[in-house]
């Protein structure tokens, strides 16, 4: 099946290291030719990891015991024990936004902007129903405050009521007949041919011209190159030459994914209650077009206004065409056909799809719930801890290897040298966070400049001893004199 121009979407490169951690050390540790160097470098990454974690323990308990008032399912009873002042709460939910917003940049989640949202939803993939919020049942107030204490730029229109957070990008296919779907195609593709040749088709002129219009703004949105960004094409159905003779063959249709997706919000509640929960929820592989699946308080979707109106517009039209036809001294039987058949055949088109719609979007709910949902609440917020302290880990262990191994270098060179060591060893592609990395790093004591301003690290050994042994370290030896002499 032959398809038209390719549709390709642009994205930003995230600087998430998508390789896991152990296979990274292990790698890396292989790379080193003598075995006591070998040996210094594992206990160091140890180290490495252990200290990591030590420094962010004090700011995650802090988080996790303010989100202990706002879990909507025990704060409220926490909250009530407090006995706090409703300024008190107000408070301690945007400290507690705070403390989120700042794992979440440290995780590499980025908020989801209106440009990428507009895109994503420019296409169809397996959700072909408009799907819509009833905001009536969200809070406006709670992330309103936020952002006007912590302004962002291009923030997405509902970001007063809910925000989507987004991380990594992948590639969803599906490969079925899609026979109903190609039906759809060739019936709307009949329709537009009845309408032109009973000339009915300048009533719609001008909502196709302006859906026309609207693409090519996304188009030329697409167009825009950037070396450093990422490009994944979109392979739907609707850019594929659809025929009888293909109706019946298997079609693969491709659409790119939002590797993991985070949507926080707030139910709105009447003044009276002190319910205060903050929902966070945790998706993985939502492809783009079908965002709207993850989307809190979705209303149950029906017709479309423009569905109905073009309901009425066609029997009208229909009806005036078809007495026309009557009070014509000759009647032309095969133009009332004609008409008759196009009303008829659009109502039952537009009936059909939403029917067939509909029992898509049932199955997309519930597999997002059963499937795609990894998590919610505090489990989220323990996998975003975990996240932020693997993702430094691996950023100050690579940065000091790419400096024992290939010596000084500036920022600009350490960052190249980085991203390099992980596309040739991993095969990987990211946009490496050398400046968070280093800083790590001369916090650490084991990194420093040069009269020239070139980074570089001191010796394996003496990174352990200016580290020094850690508390996991002594437990760990504690608990083999335990086993050992028991």
């Amino acid at each position: 099946m032959e398809r038209k121009k390719k549709e390709v979407i642009r994205l930003e490169r995230e600087s998430v290291i998508p390789v896991l951690k152990p296979k990274l050390i292990m790698t890396l540790a292989n790379l080193i030719e003598h075995g006591t160097d070998r040996a210094e470098f594992l206990k160091l990454c140890k180290r490495i990891e252990y200290t990591i974690r030590a420094w962010y323990f004090l700011q995650f308990e802090d988080m996790m015991q303010l989100y202990s008032l706002f879990d909507p399912v025990s704060g409220a009873k926490k909250l009530e024990q407090q006995n706090l002042s409703p300024t008190e709460i107000h408070v301690l939910e945007q400290n507690f936004l705070t403390f989120l917003f700042q794992v979440m940049d440290k995780s590499n989640f980025k908020i989801t902007s209106e440009e990428e949202i507009d895109v994503a939803l420019s296409g169809q993939y397996l959700l072909n129903i408009p799907i819509k919020v009833d905001e009536s049942k969200l809070d406006k107030e709670l992330l309103k405050t936020y952002f006007a204490d912590h302004p962002r730029e291009n923030l997405p229109d509902f970001s007063d009521k809910y925000i989507i957070f987004r991380r990594g990008i992948g590639i969803d296919k599906t490969t079925d007949y899609f026979v109903m779907e190609k039906v759809d195609m060739l019936i709307g593709r009949f329709w537009g041919f009845l309408l032109r040749v009973t000339r009915l088709d300048k009533f719609f002129d001008k909502s196709r011209g302006q859906h026309k219009k609207d693409l090519k703004k996304k188009d030329d949105l697409n167009s825009e190159e950037d070396q450093d960004d990422l490009f994944v094409e979109r392979i739907r159905l609707e850019k594929m030459d659809i025929s009888f003779k293909n109706l019946l063959r298997k079609t693969t249709i491709q659409e790119p994914t939002f590797d993991r997706i985070i949507v926080v919000y707030r139910e709105a509640t009447p003044k009276s209650k002190t319910d205060r929960g903050i929902y966070i929820k945790h998706f993985k592989n939502i492809p783009m077009a079908d965002l709207e699946i993850v989307l809190p308080e979705k209303k149950n979707p029906g017709l479309t206004p423009k569905d109905w109106v073009t309901f009425l517009v066609s029997a009208v039209v229909g009806l005036v065409a078809v007495l026309g036809s009557v009070k014509m001294p000759k009647i032309d039987l095969w133009v009332i056909f004609a008409v008759l058949s196009t009303v008829v055949g659009y109502c039952a088109k537009t009936y059909f799809t939403f029917q067939q719609n509909m029992a898509a979007y049932q199955n997309l709910i519930t597999q997002s719930m059963y499937d795609k949902q990894l998590d919610s609440g505090k489990g989220t917020l323990l996998h975003l801890c975990d996240d932020v302290i693997q993702q430094e880990v691996k950023e100050i262990i690579i940065s000091f290897f790419i400096l024992m191994e290939q010596g000084n270098a500036t920022r600009q060179d350490l960052d190249l040298r980085c991203e390099g060591l992980i596309k040739e060893e991993f095969g990987e592609s990211c946009n490496f966070d050398v400046d968070d990395a280093v800083g790590k790093l001369e916090k650490l004591g084991i990194v420093a400049r040069d009269s020239l301003g070139r980074y570089f690290c001191v010796a394996l050994k003496r990174a352990n001893e200016i580290i020094g042994t850690t508390t996991e370290e002594l437990v760990l030896k504690a608990n083999q004199g335990v086993m050992t002499n028991p």
